[in-house]
Formats: structure tokens, C-alpha cells, sequence
């Protein structure tokens, strides 16, 4: 069940991916909404919005992203959940560097304005930021899952992973620092990241003997008392 639904969410994201990817690479028409969606949000920016956003922005970069999968996987460590800590590895850390190597493959340039709000000089496709905070709420979700079947906490996780991420998205849209085909990108490129990973974990964890009986002993330990 879990790999069916891996594979969907897999072949579902990458063809998303593709798809904006084709366009950007083709200069199609969803280049020229980029560029609409740009300039309308720079006309639109504000003083006290700027600085919000900002401060999402940075709340979400590298660093931030790598300060908050450390803490979890150290917690993670000290408890001998091992397969969260490799999950986080391979999940974050592998996302992150796959992400460079996707800029350094397109190589396409940022939004230039005038009068920016922000100035990088790295490539802009697709956005490391909602990339990285894909992957890491998804990650969420999936744990959440894993732990309660219960309805309201699942939906709770979903539709607070959703906004922040929207959030993080809409931030680097606003700064003027990626387009809006730049952040979809990155949506898909981190749902189909995660599903491949916990694919291949999970496949890997089966081929190295752990049966249904373990497994869901390790389930039982990993989850909180008001959970069980």
C-alpha cells in the first residue's frame, strides 16, 4: 500500500516537474505569466509586508533548513530511532544537493527589477527554499501519519504543512527572487524526492529482513502514549 502510493505521488510529481521544466526551457507561455506574476507583485510590495517576508525567507534557508533537520535527527539519535535519522539524511540532505545540481543544470536566471527588494546572485530554477521546506514538512506529514489514524490530526498536519509551505513559496515570489513556475518546480521536484526515498527505504528496509512482526513493534515505540 504505502509503495502504491509512493509510486503515484512519484510519477505524478516528476511529470509535473517535466512539464514546467519543458516550458522554462522552451520560453512557453507559462514563462509569460512568470514574468506578469513577477512584475505585479514588485508594483504591490509594501514596507511592512517586505519585511515578513523576509523574515519567512530566512526562517526557511539553507542554514535554517539544516539547523532544523540537525535538531531532529539528533533527537532522533539519542532515542535509537535510526531509520528517522537515516530518512532525514538521505531525505533533507540528498533534496538539498539535488536542488544545486537542478540549478546548475537550467541555470536560469533570477527576476530583475530595477529597484529590488532582494538581489542573489545564484540561478533561480527551481527555488532551493520551497524545495528544502517541501521535504521537510512532507516529512512531517508522513511521520504524523505513520504515528495516529486519527482524522483531525492527519488533516491538521496536511493543511499546516500546505501553508507553510505556501508561505515560503509566496515569500521568494514576493522578494522578487523566483517566479512563479520556480516555486511549482520546487513543490514537485520535493514531493517526488520524498516519494522516492521513502520507496526506496522502505524496499531496502524489507530486502534486509524486517518482518511485519518487527516492524510494528518499532511503530509502537516511536509512538507517544496518547497515540497508542
Amino acid at each position: 500500500m504505502q509503495l502504491g502510493v509512493g509510486a503515484v505521488l512519484l510519477v505524478a510529481a516528476a511529470w509535473l516537474f517535466g512539464s514546467i521544466a519543458e516550458d522554462v526551457v522552451t520560453g512557453d507561455r507559462l514563462t509569460v505569466l512568470d514574468e506578469r506574476v513577477a512584475q505585479w507583485l514588485h508594483l504591490h510590495a509594501r514596507t511592512g509586508a517586505t519585511h515578513w517576508m523576509l523574515v519567512v525567507s530566512e526562517l526557511h534557508s539553507t542554514v535554517a533548513m539544516t539547523f532544523y533537520t540537525s535538531i531532529v535527527g539528533i533527537l532522533a539519535f539519542q532515542k535509537r530511532r535510526w531509520r528517522r535519522v537515516s530518512t532525514l539524511a538521505l531525505c533533507v540532505v540528498g533534496g538539498m544537493l539535488l536542488n544545486v545540481l537542478m540549478k546548475l543544470a537550467f541555470h536560469r536566471a533570477r527576476p530583475h527589477f530595477a529597484d529590488p527588494l532582494l538581489t542573489l546572485t545564484s540561478y533561480s530554477f527551481p527555488s532551493g527554499h520551497v524545495a528544502a521546506s517541501t521535504i521537510f514538512y512532507g516529512l512531517g506529514v508522513v511521520w504524523v501519519f505513520g504515528q495516529t489514524r486519527a482524522l483531525q490530526w492527519r488533516v491538521l498536519a496536511v493543511t499546516a504543512a500546505a501553508l507553510a509551505i505556501l508561505l515560503v513559496a509566496f515569500s521568494r515570489m514576493y522578494l522578487g527572487v523566483h517566479y512563479l513556475s520556480d516555486v511549482g518546480a520546487a513543490f514537485a521536484e520535493g514531493v517526488a524526492w520524498v516519494a522516492l526515498c521513502l520507496s526506496a527505504l522502505t524496499t531496502f528496509w524489507r530486502k534486509v529482513g524486517s518482518t511485519p512482526d518487527t516492524l510494528l513493534a518499532e511503530r509502537g515505540q516511536d509512538r507517544p502514549h496518547s497515540l497508542r
